[in-house]
């Protein structure tokens, strides 16, 4: 069954402008359902076909010092042909039943 339409997925993201084929994890043209939390943070790596790793920053308070510390958090995610987001580029994930052992996130939006 070939899809060329994106279907829409229930949150308020852009549609991508091209068609993935043979991604049975593309919330869009294929067949996972996007669900939970949804994050925002920056690719630091796509070496892997259909893979990436995603590092959020977020910052921590010490309360000893009355400062605040970065901390950063990375995360592998599922990255769809349709969007095909590279190094340096702010995305937007959402969270989605466990496609492997390390990836329960897929890439929604470039931002």
């Amino acid at each position: 069954m070939e899809k060329t339409q994106a279907r829409n997925i229930g949150i308020d993201v852009k549609m991508p402008a091209t068609v993935c084929i043979g991604d049975r994890n593309c919330p869009f043209h294929g067949e996972r359902v996007v669900r939970g939390r949804s994050l925002v943070g920056k690719v630091v790596s796509v070496k892997t076909k259909r893979n990436a790793i995603m590092e959020i920053e977020r910052r921590v308070p010490l309360l000893k010092y009355e400062r605040f510390e970065k901390r950063r958090t990375r995360i592998m995610v599922h990255n769809p042909e349709c969007i095909n987001a590279k190094e340096g580029d702010v995305v937007k994930v959402m969270e989605t039943r466990k496609i492997s052992k390390m990836k329960t996130f897929v890439i929604v939006e470039k931002q």
